[in-house]
């Protein structure tokens, strides 16, 4: 191969990689509401899944509270970088009204022995793939995992977040909403 065909197909190469990890990034970044954020908190609201003990639990049961909703998944590792600040912020907010849900697409024994390991001090639900279907009816364009959703106390989405959603980045949307 000459010397400039290894030069083109170089730049190619980096010039693809560029744009692909621009992209990632710019989804993995960015925090937005939902084209309807009214509609995507009735149907958070009016979700009922189930719980890790078995339980049918429905989600309006925290109305009125800050809900801070985390699709994640025990083989995710953005997922489990993300879940010890989620604990300590559910720690250090849950007398402010703020409430974590956790919804795992995942094995019920995997995400109870996860959730033990790590101290997990919030409500978790689980399921199958099904909740990644009803993660994308409430913003989850990628369909990607982790994905967060954010609401305020009268149940309307405030933000979603794609991919991992730093402490400093979920202080400055909950803090307006207490």
């Amino acid at each position: 191969m000459s010397r400039l065909r290894q030069v083109v197909l170089f730049g190619g190469v980096a010039l693809v990689c560029g744009i692909a990890g621009f992209l990632f990034y710019y989804y993995q970044s960015r925090v937005e509401r939902p084209a309807d954020p009214v509609e995507a908190g009735r149907q958070v609201l009016g979700a009922t899944l189930t719980s890790v003990a078995g339980k049918a639990e429905r989600l309006d049961q925290w109305r009125g509270k800050v809900l801070v909703v985390n699709f994640w998944a025990t083989w995710c590792a953005p997922c489990r970088e993300e879940i010890p600040g989620f604990v300590r912020f559910q720690a250090s907010h849950s007398a402010d009204g703020v409430q974590f849900i956790g919804i795992a697409v995942d094995q019920k024994e995997r995400v109870t022995s996860y959730a033990s390991e790590m101290g997990m001090n919030y409500p978790l639900m689980v399921g199958g793939i099904e909740l990644m279907e009803f993660s994308r009816r409430i913003g989850n364009q990628m369909a990607v995992l982790p994905f967060t959703v954010i609401l305020d106390r009268s149940g309307k989405v405030q933000a979603t977040q794609v991919g991992i959603l730093k402490p400093e980045k979920l202080e400055s949307i909950i803090k307006p909403l207490l």
